[in-house]
């Protein structure tokens, strides 16, 4: 099957193809818009919203046992 990209301007053209296609039967597709999210950006850097279906449960037994909270890891993380 031929495949054509047809541009336009005028919303008006899109309904006179729409009107050849049920006489001389070809179809239309028109592609799904991707909804873009406005990136918030922190002294520059974007911020990446996160995806919450990562597993994470390999990391249970990496902080399991090691008496950490998220408190300590705040202040000894920035102290190097």
């Amino acid at each position: 099957m031929k495949e054509v990209i047809i541009k336009y301007k005028n919303p008006k053209t899109l309904e006179a193809i729409r009107a050849l296609s049920k006489y001389l039967d070809f179809s239309i597709d028109v592609p799904k818009r991707v909804k873009r999210e406005k990136l918030e950006y922190i002294n520059g850097v974007p911020v990446i919203p996160g995806d919450n279906s990562i597993d994470i449960s390999e990391l249970t037994s990496i902080f399991t046992g090691k008496g950490l909270d998220a408190k300590s890891l705040r202040t000894t993380g920035w102290q190097r």
